[in-house]
């Protein structure tokens, strides 16, 4: 996802923050252990910062584990179904007896694209007035892994080559019309699309409504250890003052910081452009306002309604307001 956090580790600036005090920061992308890399979805690692899409860290906090809610970042990004031209499916009403194909990624802990997929299509059939009932959902098992084997040599978690990896199953099933249409977004979905050259039937990324536009992706949830808050929460305010002081940097250096996403990303700067949109470079700041804490609370309850998560918690007792004092 495109993060101040990750801004502020391509300029160094989180080395320099606390270098003086002897504490290296490090990047899980570089370790070669799968354990390690897996916290940036089960947030096993001590000591450790996580911002990025809301189901991973939504989903180890429902199992138990010791993590505090440091921020929350509203990013506009590019959501839709697409169909192939062939089709005949141009709007919301056409999905009606269609087949719509949800992605299912079998060997990771948590399937947040399926999470993704299935909140889209759930949202592009009520924008229709239909439900689940008037489609068919089709599975598609993938059995590639979010995070590869190996760590990745570029010291991003998603090398670009993963990205594209990971959206094989429901591109060839659409190419095969196994299904008539599938969800996609980011990026990485403005260029499929493009290479598809696939009709947008909804595109609900810049819907005037935002809880039509809650996804995996919006808001993004920045996360850190429980202890770290309780015994140093001096370091975990120094941390989050330097990735929101990167998030002002992108507004004044729109070109660098474009760069530096697309890097993250794994796409051309192009892709970014089109699925973000200009509103990027000032929407990096992480905050905990009423808005975008009740917009990570809406993503819980259906992340919890559709069997993602098992227990029910509160996201507002979750965040950690005084960080911010």
């Amino acid at each position: 996802m495109p993060t101040a956090s990750g801004i502020a580790i391509e300029l160094g600036w989180l080395e320099d923050e606390f270098a003086p005090d002897g504490i290296d920061v490090r990047s899980l992308s570089e370790s070669t252990s799968r354990e390690v890399r897996e916290s940036h979805f089960d947030h096993s690692l001590a000591n450790s910062f996580r911002e990025g899409g809301n189901t991973p860290p939504i989903w180890s906090r429902s199992r138990g584990a010791d993590t505090r809610l440091i921020g929350v970042t509203w990013v506009d990004q590019y959501q839709a179904i697409v169909a192939l031209p062939e089709s005949g499916i141009r709007s919301p009403a056409d999905l009606a007896g269609r087949r719509i194909g949800v992605s299912q990624h079998v060997n990771d802990q948590i399937d947040f694209m399926r999470g993704k997929s299935l909140r889209a299509v759930l949202t592009a059939l009520e924008l229709a007035g239909l439900t689940s009932a008037d489609v068919e959902l089709v599975d598609l098992p993938e059995a590639e892994t979010y995070l590869g084997d190996v760590a990745a040599p570029s010291g991003t978690l998603w090398p670009a080559h993963l990205q594209q990896a990971i959206l094989r199953a429901e591109t060839f099933a659409l190419i095969r019309g196994e299904v008539d249409a599938i969800s996609v977004n980011g990026s990485g979905g403005a260029a499929l699309d493009a290479l598809l050259g696939a009709v947008q039937v909804v595109d609900f990324g810049r819907h005037h409504d935002r809880d039509v536009r809650i996804s995996n992706g919006t808001p993004m949830a920045f996360t850190v250890s429980g202890e770290l808050v309780r015994e140093r929460p001096d370091l975990v305010r120094r941390y989050v003052e330097t990735v929101c002081r990167a998030a002002a940097w992108a507004g004044d250096n729109r070109s660098r910081a474009l760069q530096i996403i697309a890097r993250e990303l794994g796409d051309a700067e192009e892709w970014v452009e089109m699925a973000y949109g200009e509103d990027l470079f000032t929407s990096l700041k992480p905050s905990l306002s009423a808005v975008v804490v009740d917009a990570l609370e809406n993503q819980k309850d259906f992340l919890l309604r559709h069997g993602f998560i098992e227990h029910d918690f509160d996201v507002s007792e979750w965040a950690a307001p005084e960080l911010y004092d």
